[in-house]
């Protein structure tokens, strides 16, 4: 896995920490919330991501990031890394996804 770094999302309630990766990175079979993100690098090198495309949840990353059916959507809007919170409770996921799509005009979860 190649980790680009680090960034919070907000939710409506509440802010998550999330590791970013490249695109094409492989993960271990971890349960966690994740991103599709657009990341730029801006002249003065400052890293921003203006646009979350796509959230989720799994109980395993390694199944279902590969292969994902958003990955058509998430391309062509220019998504470029994949940002994920570790989290094993099912339950938990659940309410930070439904947080993070309360907040966040996710283009690619409707498509």
């Amino acid at each position: 896995m190649s980790k680009l770094g680090d960034v919070t999302l907000h939710g409506t309630s509440l802010s998550y920490p999330f590791e970013i990766y490249s695109r094409g990175s492989e993960f271990d079979a971890v349960g966690a919330v994740y991103a599709f993100l657009r990341r730029m690098i801006l002249p003065n090198g400052n890293v921003i991501y203006p646009e979350i495309l796509c959230t989720g949840q799994t109980d395993s990353l390694k199944d279902s990031i590969s292969n994902h059916e958003k990955w058509l959507c998430v391309s062509r809007n220019g998504g470029n890394c994949i940002g994920f919170h570790r989290n094993d409770s099912e339950k938990s996921r659940l309410a930070i996804e439904a947080d993070l799509a309360a907040s966040n005009s996710t283009r690619c979860n409707s498509s």
